[in-house]
């Protein structure tokens, strides 16, 4: 289909043409959220079953989305978004604390945002994997947003004299990874931990990064 079919216009019920626009695309999303990150999966949702968990019509669809893929794109920037909503909130209430502490706080709220609902996890770790390289290149993207605000913390622990001052680039990097698939097994079944363990176990692995053996606060 080389494009969207327009939509209504008008007041109805109410409502103008982009209320009931922005209400069909959260139920579209809503629905990709259940069967995407739930069973079939992306690969095995066709738009005629997605239209009919939304309770919509795949006109309606065409009016919103132009593929599936849109859809995933779409739901995988919302599912980062609301963890980086709970970190920035965390971020802000942790202002002033001790670097233990604060990124304690850190991980916590992250932990427990993508890990509130298992199709979160899903959809941000496995269903994006290999779709196509426009959401290989969305996936990377988004994941050095949280390289770069790791990258910002451990800068800003170096200049209070609370981490090694060093560049942190590859180090944050391999960290995420190291986040994202501690917190995928761990949704998965395969880590015999609380979340809590997990929390207190990324919290040491990412203290030991800043804090390497042999540096003294100071040095």
């Amino acid at each position: 289909m080389a494009g969207r079919l327009r939509a209504p216009t008008g007041r109805y019920g109410g409502r103008s043409a982009e209320e009931r626009q922005a209400e069909r695309r959260r139920r579209f999303l809503e629905a990709a959220l259940r069967l995407f990150g739930d069973e079939p999966g992306y690969g095995g949702t066709t738009v005629a079953a997605l239209s009919q968990a939304a309770g919509l019509s795949t006109r309606q669809f065409y009016e919103e989305f132009r593929t599936l893929e849109d859809v995933l794109a779409a739901l995988h920037l919302e599912v980062n978004g609301w963890a980086e909503q709970a970190v920035l909130a965390a971020l802000t209430a942790a202002e002033g604390l001790p670097l233990a502490e604060r990124v304690t706080v850190l991980f916590r709220a992250y932990a427990r945002d993508v890990t509130s609902d298992p199709r979160r996890i899903r959809i941000a770790f496995v269903e994006i994997i290999g779709v196509s390289p426009r959401l290989e290149e969305q996936r990377l993207a988004r994941r050095a947003r949280w390289v770069d605000l790791i990258r910002a913390e451990a800068q800003a622990a170096a200049a209070r004299g609370e981490a090694a001052p060093r560049d942190y680039r590859l180090a944050a990097t391999a960290f995420i990874g190291s986040v994202n698939g501690l917190l995928h097994d761990w949704s998965a079944g395969w880590v015999d931990a609380t979340l809590d363990e997990v929390v207190d176990e990324l919290v040491r692995l990412l203290l030991g990064m800043l804090r390497p053996d042999g540096w003294t606060r100071g040095s």
